[in-house]
């Protein structure tokens, strides 16, 4: 940008748009820091209500189904009805960040399965995929925020390090767990426990 404004750089499409592209992506950064520090706080307000967890990920699936699509990944749920009182947005805001990271890491012709699994005193939902797989070394650190298991490969596809650090702190403030199982070169399956009543 100040290389265009000093007029070292000719201010062309192709400059213009790599600025643009950094101006969303800094946004969304700012945003995604913002709740981060909500959710950490001890004063995360949760507006709870009793809904279908299987119907909500159907229509998130949904929306997903074109990228999955034009990546050639098949992407399957599966589970019964299982109903549980819980921030039904925030909740969303959990399975869309493990969604895109599937659809981030998985590359064409993979597959995604998503289940539910109705406990005795949780619901298990799970989403696992036969992608690129989590280092060894680093899948103890993939909650932190800001921390990157491939930093270059997170250049190039947008992630920021705090995705998996908001989905923690929805989770653990509906007093479930998020917890992740992987294989490098294998693929990667997330688990969410979350009490019926949470």
């Amino acid at each position: 940008m100040e290389a265009m404004i000093d007029g070292i750089w000719t201010p062309d499409k192709e400059r213009l748009i790599s600025c643009h592209d950094e101006i969303v992506r800094l946004n969304n950064l700012v945003g995604d820091l913002e709740k981060l520090a909500r959710y950490e706080g001890e004063n995360l307000i949760l507006n709870k209500s009793c809904f279908d967890v299987s119907e909500l990920i159907t229509s998130l699936v949904k929306n997903f189904e074109k990228d999955f699509m034009d990546k050639r990944i098949e992407i399957s749920v599966s589970g019964k009805k299982t109903e549980i009182c819980a921030d039904k947005d925030k909740i969303s805001q959990v399975l869309v960040n493990l969604l895109s990271n599937s659809l981030k890491y998985t590359p064409e012709g993979g597959r995604v399965i998503i289940c539910t699994e109705d406990e005795k005193d949780a619901i298990l939902i799970s989403v696992e995929d036969n992608g690129f797989g989590i280092p060894k070394e680093d899948l103890p650190y993939i909650f932190e925020r800001f921390y990157r298991a491939d930093k270059s490969r997170n250049r190039l596809t947008g992630g920021s390090g705090i995705g998996l650090a908001i989905a923690r702190s929805i989770v653990e403030a509906h007093k479930g767990t998020i917890t992740a199982h992987s294989i490098e070169g294998c693929g990667s399956k997330f688990i969410i426990s979350l009490p019926k009543g949470s």
